[in-house]
Formats: C-alpha cells, sequence, structure tokens
C-alpha cells in the first residue's frame, strides 16, 4: 500500500494511472497498511460486539506525558504519523484510535452515532490503557470529538488542540436539512474524481498539490471496494452526526488550556451544496471562524496559518509542529 501511496504523489487526476494509484478497500481496510502497530479494543454498546482499532507508541525517553490523536471524518488514525514520530521524539506517548464507524475498526449500522458516545468510547480505550491524564488533539471532525471529550472529561483532558476543526458554524441553521437516504444516494455516486474534486474545493480552496494525493486513498479506496454500499451508509449517518450535533455553542464552557491551529484558506461547510448563493459564500470562512472561535473559549490561544488550507499537518507541517510542541510543552 505505500508504494501505492508514492505513487499517487506523483499523478494528477487526469492521469489514467490515477485509478489505479489507490486500489479498492474493504470496510476494516485490511489491505491498507497502517504506520505502527494495530490494536484493537473489544467492547459492547448498544446491544452489540465492537471492535476500536487504536495505535499505542511510546517514546524511548518518555517524558510522562500522553497524546490522544482524534482523526477527521474522511481519515483514520494513519495519517497522524508524521505528528506521532515528532511528538515521540519529544518525549509523549502517542495514542490514535480510530472511532467506530471509520478506519479498521467495527462499521455498525444499527448504532446511535453521537460525539458523546465516541468521546465516551474513547474515554474507556484510555481506562484499559490505564491513562488518566491526557493532552487532546483534534483535527476536523475528531475537532469536535475532542471538545465533546474536552466537556465530558475534564478531569482527564490536561490540555486540547483543535486543528482546523469543523462545526464552527450552525450549519443546520444555514441550509436545508438532507435526509440520510438522499445522502446515501450522493455518496454511491462518488468515484475517485469526486472525493478529489470535494477535497480541492472544501479543504484547499480550489488548490489541489500531487503531494496531497494520500489523502484521498481510503476515501476513493472505499468507492470501488466491496463495501461500497455500506461505507455510502456510514458516511451519510456520521456526517447527519456532524451536521445536527454541533459543539460550538458550548465552547465557552470549555475550561482546559486549549489551543486552535487555523489554516485560514479552508473551506469546509457540510451542506454548503444545498445553500444560496449568498449563504454559501459565507460558509466555511476560516480566517474568521478561527478567531470566532478562538475568542468564545475562555483564556485560548489563537495560531493562524494563513494561505494554508484544511490539514496543516500536511500543508505546512514545520508552522503547525512549532505552535503544537510548543503548546504542549508549555
Amino acid at each position: 500500500m505505500k508504494a501505492a501511496l508514492v505513487l499517487a504523489s506523483c499523478l494528477t487526476l487526469a492521469s489514467p494511472l490515477f485509478a489505479e494509484a489507490f486500489p479498492a478497500l474493504d470496510a476494516r481496510l485490511s489491505n491498507y497498511e497502517y504506520p505502527f502497530e494495530v490494536k484493537i479494543r473489544t467492547f459492547e454498546a448498544q446491544g452489540q460486539d465492537l471492535e476500536m482499532a487504536y495505535m499505542d507508541e511510546t517514546p524511548e525517553k518518555p517524558n510522562g506525558h500522553t497524546v490522544l490523536l482524534l482523526h477527521g471524518k474522511n481519515f483514520s488514525g494513519a495519517y497522524w504519523e508524521k505528528t506521532a514520530r515528532l511528538l515521540m521524539k519529544e518525549g509523549f506517548r502517542v495514542i490514535m484510535p480510530d472511532q467506530i464507524g471509520f478506519g479498521k475498526s467495527s462499521k455498525p449500522l444499527e448504532f446511535q452515532y453521537s460525539f458523546q458516545a465516541l468521546a465516551t468510547q474513547t474515554h474507556d480505550l484510555l481506562k484499559d490503557l490505564g491513562v488518566d491524564r491526557v493532552d487532546v488533539v483534534g483535527h476536523s471532525m475528531g475537532g469536535m470529538v475532542a471538545a465533546r471529550f474536552a466537556l465530558m472529561f475534564p478531569a482527564v483532558c490536561e490540555k486540547l488542540v483543535l486543528v482546523n476543526p469543523i462545526g464552527l458554524e450552525d450549519w443546520k441553521r444555514m441550509v436545508p436539512y438532507q435526509p440520510i437516504d438522499d445522502a446515501v444516494a450522493a455518496e454511491m455516486k462518488k468515484d475517485d474524481e469526486a472525493v478529489r474534486n470535494y477535497m480541492s474545493k472544501a479543504y484547499f480552496d480550489g488548490k489541489w498539490e500531487s503531494s496531497w494525493d494520500p489523502l484521498l486513498a481510503i476515501q476513493a479506496g472505499w468507492t470501488k471496494g466491496p463495501a461500497k454500499e455500506l461505507m455510502a451508509k456510514i458516511s451519510a449517518i456520521t456526517s447527519d452526526m456532524v451536521f445536527t450535533q454541533p459543539v460550538i455553542d458550548e465552547f465557552p464552557d470549555i475550561k482546559v488550556p486549549t489551543l486552535l491551529v487555523i489554516g485560514e484558506r479552508d473551506r469546509t461547510a457540510i451542506g454548503k451544496n444545498r445553500a444560496d448563493a449568498k449563504t454559501a459564500a459565507k460558509m466555511g470562512q476560516y480566517q474568521r471562524l478561527g478567531q470566532k472561535a478562538a475568542n468564545a473559549i475562555p483564556g485560548s490561544t489563537y495560531v493562524a496559518l494563513p494561505g494554508i488550507g484544511h490539514v496543516p499537518q500536511v500543508e505546512a507541517f514545520q508552522e503547525y509542529a512549532k505552535a503544537l510542541v510548543g503548546f504542549l510543552k508549555k
């Protein structure tokens, strides 16, 4: 799989080899290699047996602190590799779970997806691992999970870092609701090109570089894999969770030291395609939303990355890393 990702970075969508760069993937990503050993936590929730995949890496010279890295909706724990290696070099233990419904974890359909449920399952994982204090870093949808975790478990969360979190505006008050059946139908139409076009438009304000192609691998692989219909349903259900369960109104209740790292070229806004032109133009303006979110969280620190999109840890690693490590080691 790594070879395929290296190849992908050299291609453009126009290349006939583009589709070949992203192999078909099954629901549990059995042929998608993660950068570290994957472990499984088995547990029961909502009357069914579930498996939560996670990576847990210990540094050679521990500093006594643990960092929890929470992935976004279109990603998995695997894309934290570079961040994890940096943090381990600084002495941090690093835990990277795949939330239920994502990555290599179980994909139940008869399941009430909520940020409270995901935060609770993550908290239970930490208890099983004997971790009672943790710095929480969340990116994209992971930022919503991280914020909910900090609100529910403030005694466990030492510090909170939000990297281009989504949900910085309440979309359900801005655009019409999309029934899940309609969302599934839309997901079923997606292919490699649709995945890339979405990420380009939303994450990078219409720009794209071939070095970002590995970001497409999981979503593109699922569009051509044996679990395409299942993953279309999971994507629709979890998008509904994001759309209907905003955390932003509770930002003033966050009591832990918080850092926001915001790539200000990000334009992510779920439902933007259903908005009228005037409303759509106002949505996903992270150069405004990031500062507004920071103002809402008491005592937070705001680091703006002008000209950078939704994934600073890929597009501007040095600037992102300086802010992240500086805050965690303070």
